[in-house]
């Protein structure tokens, strides 16, 4: 017997074989056992996932003459379906039988009884394709169809079916196959075969069948003819044009460290060997946003653990803010691709463009440091930053500068600023600042204040300390004293919105609301607090801990609203008595 395809050898026998589609497989069976069968039915979906195979079974299961365990595939209409040589089992391509003339045959052999089973099932394939001369030859047929038959309409183009044919269906929505249960099928059947594989390389294949089941056998296949013996990633690669994850990484890692001739060589090197850019720039998408997901909860199951030590390696070490920014680029060249004359000129240019950076905070700070100190010509319109006051006994309160010039550091030189867009700027805490912080902490006041944490919601309604509230929502507490909070959130960009707001309002007013005594808030990113903890671990074993951060808050004065107003009625109304009740 000559070679048979595997999506043809493997295809499913019955519905317990069929991957997938559980919530259609189970509607028909359920169907079946109480004798509610429609005498039209629609299978709609993208191509591979199923919707021919479905209404094979479905077709060998009416007509098996074993109840009990249908289908059988024993008995003699269970074998002639396998076989597809059941006499009452008819497939129609459409595509190639979509006038009105075979559709008027079709209809006058419908009238006929069956041969072999209890019932006649017209399977129509590409359904779509038919005319709307024959979708309205067809339309009384389908509508009231002799008992003996069932239609079964299968389509990836839904909407080119006339709505009077699609309100007598009962329609099924075929949905792509999941990559962990494409993974499966291939292993079973690699199995089967007596191959040997990679499980990334199967991996690969499921994301590269884009949820068909078909596609992906199909590219097993042909990977099994490329290498006979042992399916590897890199078999999978040189046959389709696929780069790695680990590639895209090192990549990603080389734009960062400044080493952007290695990349720029590292991405010609893909384009020479024939790679597909565009699915390039996909997989680049796809892990940068994992990477921010990891950033929310690195302990979430969305993402493979092989692919979570990649983000790790090469990803997550880089600020949440350049992975948002080169995602968003990356994205909008990818909608332009299909114009550009030259794909890879467009991925170099992104490239050079997030690798030229703006000095490291550190050379700033030594560039600041050794300048010639000029006069500032001051304004009355001026703004500054606000920094944090630190009481003047405070240990590390020693030299030139201050403690809060010390380790308060801004991305920007501390230059006056005119306007407020120019005040918004990103704050960084230095670690030692941070340690001090962790020092001057204990735990009676963080098991208080996460007690307190706890009522943020019931303030979202409230007007004068809205903002205050909702800025703190998804935050956990790291450490705490008595005049102060440190926090730590999901990304930088939360961070610098509540530093910034404790520079512009402070959150003192709203913690002696909510916790009963005035405190400042200090925000990091949860990542580095992790790490901060771990550099604390250490430097208390070594003893190097600096000394207690002193941190002083301004008085909170309590608010009479009532009185206020009072004196307000008074100033415009000159002659207002107020009476009391």
């Amino acid at each position: 017997m000559s070679y048979q395809a595997l999506y043809r050898k493997y295809r499913p026998s019955s519905f317990d074989e069929v991957v997938g589609q559980q919530h259609i497989v189970k509607t028909l069976q359920n169907a079946i056992a109480r004798d509610r069968i429609a005498h039209a039915y629609l299978f709609a979906g993208p191509r591979g996932t199923g919707k021919t195979s479905i209404a094979k079974i479905f077709a060998k299961t009416l007509n098996c003459t074993n109840p009990d365990h249908a289908p059988c595939n024993e008995c003699d209409n269970c074998k002639a379906a396998a076989e597809q040589s059941h006499p009452d089992i008819i497939e129609i391509d459409a595509a190639s039988n979509n006038g009105v003339d075979e559709v008027r045959s079709l209809i006058e052999r419908v009238s006929y009884a069956p041969m072999m089973g209890k019932y006649k099932v017209y399977i129509i394939d590409e359904v779509h394709m038919m005319t709307t001369g024959a979708f309205n030859a067809l339309l009384k047929t389908i509508e009231e169809p002799p008992a003996h038959v069932i239609f079964i309409l299968a389509t990836t183009e839904p909407h080119k079916v006339i709505p009077t044919i699609l309100s007598r269906c009962q329609r099924f929505d075929f949905s792509k196959v999941s990559d962990e249960e494409i993974t499966d099928r291939l292993s079973t059947v690699c199995k089967a075969e007596n191959i040997d594989y990679e499980e990334e390389a199967l991996q690969l294949i499921a994301s590269l069948s884009d949820g068909g089941m078909r596609d992906a056998l199909s590219i097993l296949d042909q990977s099994i003819a490329y290498s006979p013996d042992h399916i590897s990633l890199d078999t999978v690669r040189e046959i389709y044009g696929v780069v790695t994850k680990k590639d895209i990484g090192v990549i990603f890692s080389q734009m960062n460290e400044k080493d952007i001739d290695q990349a720029v060589v590292s991405l010609q090197e893909i384009y020479n060997k024939g790679f597909d850019l565009k699915r390039f720039i996909s997989d680049f998408i796809s892990l940068l946003k994992n990477s921010l997901l990891m950033d929310f909860n690195e302990q979430t199951t969305l993402i493979s653990n092989s692919e979570k030590e990649i983000l790790h390696s090469y990803f997550l070490q880089i600020e949440s803010e350049k992975r948002v920014d080169l995602v968003r680029d990356l994205m909008e060249i990818y909608n332009k691709l299909s114009f550009a004359s030259n794909v890879l000129d467009y991925i170099e240019t992104i490239l050079l463009k997030h690798s030229y950076k703006k000095p490291e905070k550190s050379d700033i700070q030594s560039y600041e440091e050794q300048k010639p100190v000029r006069p500032v010509q001051k304004s009355v319109s001026e703004k500054r930053y606000e920094l944090p006051v630190f009481s003047q006994n405070s240990p590390k309160n020693s030299g030139n500068r201050s403690l809060s010039q010390k380790f308060w550091k801004s991305d920007v030189s501390r230059e006056t600023f005119q306007t407020k867009s120019e005040l918004k700027k990103t704050v960084k805490f230095d670690d030692e600042f941070l340690l001090s912080l962790l020092v001057g902490a204990d735990k009676t006041n963080k098991n208080q204040d996460m007690e307190n944490l706890k009522n943020v919601n019931i303030y979202m309604s409230n007007l004068e300390y809205a903002k205050f509230a909702a800025s703190l929502r998804k935050s956990q507490i790291i450490a705490s004293a008595d005049s102060y909070i440190l926090i730590g959130v999901t990304n930088d960009l939360q961070a610098n919105e509540i530093n910034e707001l404790q520079n512009e309002a402070g959150y003192e007013g709203f913690m002696k609301e909510i916790a009963g005594k005035p405190k400042k808030l200090f925000a990091i990113e949860i990542t580095r607090a992790r790490k901060l903890i771990e550099l604390f671990k250490e430097r208390m074993k070594n003893k190097t801990l600096p000394s207690p951060a002193v941190i002083e808050v301004s008085h909170v004065q309590e608010k009479d609203s009532g009185q206020e107003q009072i004196d307000y009625l008074k100033s415009v109304f000159k002659e207002l008595e107020i009476v009391e009740d």
